[in-house]
C-alpha cells in the first residue's frame, strides 16, 4: 500500500484530519483572544474526533460497540480535562455541544437533523461556531460566532456537491444546482472575511483574508466528479489554514 493510501486510511478516513483542522481553527481564535491553553486544545480535539468517528461509523453494527466504548473513554477523559483545568460552566457548555452533535445524526433517533432538507449545512456550522465562540471563551463572542458559522457553513457546501448523486435528502446542489451553490458558498465566505477584517486584530484578519483566497479557489474547482480526497483533504484543510497562516506570518516577521 502506498504512502498516500496509508495516509488516506489512517489520517483522513479515521477522522483524524477533520478533527485536527477543527482544532487548528479553534486554536486560531484562542490566540486571537489571547487565551491559548493546551488542555483546551486537547479537549477540542477529543470532542471533534469522538464526534466525527461516531457520526461516520455508527451505522456499522460490527463497529458500533467499539465506537461507543471509545466515546465513553473520550467522555471520561474530556470530563477530567474540564474538571482539573476549567470549571462547571465549561462542563455545561461542553455537554450542550455534545448533545447538539448527537442530534445531528444518531442511530437511536427516528428523526435527526441531517435528514432535514437544507439544514445540515448550517447546523454543522453552528456546532463549530459554538466551540470557537462559546466553549473556549469565558464569555460568548458574537463576532467569532458569525465568522465561524458563515465560514464553516460555506465549507460544507462543496461536500454537498460531492454527495449530490447519493444524498437521500434535498441539499442545495440538488435544489439550485452546482453553480448557484458555489455562489452561495462564495457569499458566505466573503461575509465571514469581511467580519474578520472588521473585528479581528490586524494580523489575524490578514491571515483569514489569505485563507479566504484559497477557499474561493477550492470552491471554484469543486465538482461532483472530483476525487474524494479533493474534499476530504483540500477543502477540509481550509478550516485549519487561518492558524497556519498566522504562524507563518509571525515566522517571517
Amino acid at each position: 500500500m502506498s504512502i498516500l493510501n496509508l495516509a488516506k486510511k489512517y489520517v483522513i478516513d479515521s477522522q483524524i484530519f477533520v478533527s485536527l483542522m477543527g482544532t487548528l481553527m479553534a486554536g486560531f481564535f484562542m490566540l486571537e483572544q489571547n487565551i491559548f491553553r493546551w488542555p483546551s486544545l486537547l479537549l477540542i480535539f477529543i470532542t471533534y474526533f469522538s464526534g466525527y468517528l461516531y457520526t461516520k461509523y455508527q451505522s456499522r453494527r460490527k463497529a458500533l460497540i467499539k465506537i461507543l466504548v471509545f466515546n465513553f473513554i473520550c467522555g471520561i477523559l474530556s470530563f477530567c480535562l474540564i474538571v482539573f483545568n476549567h470549571n462547571e460552566i465549561r462542563l455545561l457548555k461542553w455537554t450542550v455541544i455534545v448533545i447538539i452533535g448527537l442530534l445531528y445524526n444518531s442511530f437511536f433517533l427516528e428523526k435527526f437533523i441531517r435528514k432535514i432538507p437544507l439544514l445540515k449545512v448550517f447546523y454543522v456550522g453552528l456546532t463549530w461556531a459554538l466551540i470557537n465562540a462559546w466553549l473556549i471563551l469565558p464569555e460568548f463572542n458574537w463576532e467569532i460566532f458569525w465568522i465561524s458559522w458563515l465560514f464553516i457553513s460555506a465549507l460544507v457546501l462543496p461536500f454537498d456537491i460531492r454527495d449530490m448523486k447519493s444524498d437521500d435528502v434535498v441539499t442545495f446542489p440538488i435544489l439550485i444546482g452546482i453553480q448557484r451553490t458555489k455562489y452561495l458558498a462564495y457569499l458566505l465566505v466573503f461575509v465571514a472575511c469581511l467580519l474578520s477584517l472588521i473585528f479581528l486584530d490586524k494580523e489575524f484578519a490578514l491571515s483569514f483574508l489569505m485563507t479566504t483566497v484559497f477557499t474561493f479557489i477550492m470552491i471554484y474547482f469543486s465538482e461532483n466528479d472530483n476525487k474524494g480526497t479533493y474534499f476530504s483533504f483540500w477543502v477540509e484543510s481550509c478550516s485549519g489554514l487561518p492558524l497556519l497562516m498566522i504562524l507563518l506570518y509571525w515566522l517571517v516577521n
